[in-house]
C-alpha cells in the first residue's frame, strides 16, 4: 500500500548564492557591468541573475500482490542557486544606499523563482506517490507513466517563471522600476 502523504519525509530545499563579480563607480556602470558579465541565458543574452536548481530523487517502487506496480515514496534533494552580482569594489555611501536597494529587490525576484522550483517540486511528489501502473510486475511501466507526467509539470513551471519575468521587467514592472533607479538615482 502506498504512504499516505503524511507519512511521507519532509524535505526541504537548500538554497546558496553564487555570485559574479562587477566594477563601477556608479549606477550605470555597475548597470554596464552587469551586462558584460551577467549569467547568460541560452547562448547569447545576458540577465542580471539567474536562480538554477538541481533536483535528484530517492524512489522506492513496490510491485504488489495483484501484478501492478506502486511508487510508494519519492524523496527529493533540492538545491537552488541563485547567481547575483556583486562589486568588487568599494562604493560611495550614496550608490552603496542604492546598491543595496537594487541588489535585495533583485533577490526578492529570484526568491520567487525559488518558490515556483519548490513549488513543481511539491507537485511532482504530489503526482507520484501513489501513482501505480497494473500489468507491472518489473516496475517499468509506471516508470514511464511518471515520466509523461513530469514533462507536463516541467512545462507549466517553466511557463510559469517566464510569465512572472515578462511582468516583472515590462516598462513599469519590479525590476524595471529596480534598474531606473539605479541607474538614474530616481
Amino acid at each position: 500500500m502506498p504512504l499516505p502523504a503524511t507519512a511521507q519525509m519532509q524535505w526541504r530545499a537548500t538554497e546558496q548564492v553564487q555570485t559574479y563579480a562587477i566594477t563601477g563607480t556608479s549606477g550605470i556602470e555597475l548597470y554596464a557591468s552587469i551586462g558584460e558579465r551577467g549569467p547568460k541565458i541560452g547562448r547569447e543574452v545576458r540577465t542580471i541573475a539567474h536562480t538554477n536548481f538541481k533536483l535528484t530523487w530517492t524512489r522506492k517502487y513496490e510491485p504488489q500482490p495483484n501484478g501492478a506496480c506502486t511508487l510508494v515514496s519519492a524523496l527529493p534533494r533540492l538545491v537552488i542557486t541563485y547567481v547575483l552580482p556583486k562589486p568588487v569594489s568599494a562604493l560611495s555611501p550614496d550608490l552603496k544606499k542604492k546598491w543595496d536597494v537594487f541588489i535585495a529587490g533583485v533577490r526578492r525576484h529570484e526568491e520567487v523563482h525559488g518558490v515556483m522550483i519548490t513549488d513543481m517540486v511539491k507537485e511532482i511528489e504530489r503526482v507520484s506517490v501513489g501513482l501505480s501502473v497494473p500489468d507491472d510486475p518489473k516496475c517499468a511501466k509506471v516508470r514511464t507513466e511518471l515520466q509523461s507526467k513530469l514533462g507536463e509539470i516541467s512545462r507549466a513551471q517553466r511557463q510559469r517563471s517566464s510569465d512572472f519575468d515578462r511582468m516583472e521587467m515590462s516598462d513599469g514592472g519590479n525590476v524595471h522600476q529596480l534598474i531606473l533607479n539605479l541607474v538614474n538615482g530616481k
